[in-house]
């Protein structure tokens, strides 16, 4: 393969050949979290409340001329008190950190960078060929000292991110004096990306000093994080230029340009006030959950503890986003969770919060959780389908339950009838199937959680089942096993729409008086039905149900997914780290 490029031609390098890059980009590669379609509260990104539109209008010539940013840069610079030249807005506070990075670090010079941290820092530093010397900062004062005895020779910049991203822990104006004045000929980088939130914004300070960069963005107090629009104040207007060098022209969109310069108009420090008010709520009713949270001065809390990766796990079941950050070893048992700065959202969030730590009501799907239907149940959609002419297995029954709306095993049957090319009539299925049941099928069922474990739950919590039995077929099980006074509520399906309809669920919380709710199911219906009624959905994997299953469950969306029902207690409230 010819890999020359001639002109008006374009020839791809075979794979083969590809160019050597400096670095591996892909262990520095950062992936934004790809989430499912039911976590519609994005709590993890730390972005400001969006701002009321219209905002700006567009015409013709702002879309289709390359953006000038002089208009922001003037507006940007009177607001700091700084002149214009010294002032470089990019593309979000990101693209600024990254061209600092590439315009002051090469091998053989250092960043020195407390951390944790913002996650993009050590790529911007590895890119730029330069090398990390990190400072442990877990939280609490900034390690002045520490930051201060790393600074050498070779020190080409220092990091102060403050307040920081993840721990909302700030540096004090004498830790950043004190580290001007120990590296004179590095550059220091204040990263003030929440500089609003913090109860003392450094920025003034820094712009008096001789050798920090500011760097800031709208994206969080302004909410405008769509636009991506950061700027850097440096200490004069030559490294401005250098700043300006180190990556490309026209950075920002033309429109983004406009709405900065418009948002920058309006005082944010309402929404500020709000969001530390919520910073405060939500730090209350975590440690009382037992979790570790220190103090914030950002529009996130960080919360630490071994139940923090199941805190994670649930709020994403009940669609909400939060923050993990796998693969950093002083953050594994840590969750990032932003103020959402709207009242009605911090009250959902706070609804999850006390869902998943402290459940008042407890609902059991029947068939698969309570009740081993695998030689019952299952045998009959398996004796129906012969009867109707078509050869079905276990195998088959999984997959086509792992599709969803599969709680009528009657219409399970009839599909698995149908997709063999039969015909099925729903009325003469139900029939044969349920005459089959009853002949004797029924008597095969075995419990699966034992009376004296049900009992102790009912002592502790509310207990219902939400199941889509018949009423008779239900209330037979029960009474064989000696079940009646374990549950305060049955709901059937002669009750309310089966599931993945979250009607019936609704309906169980109504007659036992409950607000806080965990499901045990074993299918996706169960999982989307909990989550449908803001009840967290726990998966369990039926008697013979193997991987598949539980890859199912876990698929759906569950917070959990227990092998066995015996299982719970160790989720429970109370019980060790799940």
């Amino acid at each position: 393969m010819n890999d020359t490029c001639s002109t008006g031609e374009l020839r791809l390098a075979s794979p083969a050949r590809a160019p050597r890059v400096a670095h591996d980009l892909l262990a520095l590669a950062y992936e934004p979290a790809v989430l499912p379609p039911w976590v519609d509260l994005r709590l993890d990104g730390n972005e400001g409340r969006a701002p009321a539109p219209p905002f700006a209008a567009f015409d013709g010539e702002l879309l289709r001329r390359y953006p000038d940013v002089r208009a922001l840069q003037t507006l940007l610079a009177r607001r700091h008190g700084v002149a214009a030249e010294r002032v470089l807005v990019t593309a979000g506070a990101d693209d600024a950190l990254d061209r600092i990075c590439r315009a002051v670090l090469a091998p053989g010079r250092t960043a020195v960078l407390p951390e944790p941290t913002f996650v993009m820092l050590r790529r911007y530093i590895a890119l730029a060929g330069g090398e990390r010397v990190v400072v442990p900062w877990p939280g609490g004062e900034f390690p002045r000292a520490e930051v201060a005895a790393a600074i050498d020779a070779r020190t080409a910049l220092v990091f102060v991110v403050s307040p920081n991203n993840p721990t909302g822990a700030v540096a004090s104006r004498a830790d950043l004096e004190a580290l001007s004045a120990a590296a004179p000929d590095a550059l220091i980088v204040l990263d003030a990306a929440y500089g609003e939130f913090a109860t003392d914004d450094l920025t003034p300070l820094a712009l008096e000093l001789p050798n920090v960069v500011v760097v800031r963005t709208l994206s969080k107090a302004y909410g405008l994080a769509g636009c991506r629009v950061g700027y850097a104040i440096a200490p004069d207007a030559t490294l401005a230029r250098c700043l300006a060098a180190a990556g490309s022209p026209y950075p920002v969109a033309a429109p983004s340009l406009a709405l900065a310069a418009a948002r920058l108009l309006h005082d944010p420090s309402p929404f500020v006030a709000e969001v530390r008010a919520e910073v405060h709520e939500l730090t209350q009713q975590l440690v009382a959950f037992g979790l570790d949270v220190a103090r914030s001065e950002a529009n996130f809390v960080l919360a630490r503890g071994p139940r923090a990766p199941f805190l994670h796990a649930a709020l994403r079941a009940l669609g909400i986003a939060v923050r993990r950050f796998d693969g950093e070893p002083s953050l594994g048992s840590a969750v990032r969770i932003t103020c959402p700065g709207e009242r009605r959202a911090l009250v959902r969030l706070s609804a999850a919060l006390a869902t998943a730590f402290a459940p008042d009501t407890l609902l059991f799907d029947l068939d698969g959780v309570l009740a081993d239907v695998s030689r019952s149940y299952r045998v009959a959609i398996v004796r129906t389908a012969q009867r109707f002419g078509a050869e079905v297995t276990a195998a088959d029954i999984d997959a086509r339950k792992a599709l969803g709306d599969a709680n009528d095993d009657f219409q399970v049957t009839c599909d698995l009838v149908r997709a063999r090319g039969l015909p099925a009539d729903y009325a003469a299925v139900a029939s044969t199937f349920q005459q089959l049941y009853d002949d004797g099928l029924w008597r095969r069922e075995t419990l699966l959680l034992p009376r004296t474990q049900l009992l102790e739950l009912r002592r502790r919590f509310r207990v219902g089942i939400v199941t889509g039995r018949p009423t008779a077929d239900a209330e037979r099980f029960l009474v064989h096993h000696g079940l009646q006074d374990c549950f305060d509520a049955v709901v059937c399906r002669e009750h309310a729409p089966c599931k993945p309809d979250p009607a019936p669920v609704r309906l169980a919380l109504d007659r036992l008086g409950g607000r806080r709710a965990w499901l045990f199911g074993d299918t996706p219906d169960d999982v989307a039905a909990a989550r449908g009624a803001a009840v967290l959905p726990i998966g369990v994997v039926p008697p013979n149900g193997g991987d598949a299953v539980a890859a199912s469950l876990d698929a759906a969306g569950a917070a959990r997914v227990l092998r066995r029902t015996t299982d719970l207690d160790r989720l429970l409230p109370g019980a060790p780290t799940p």
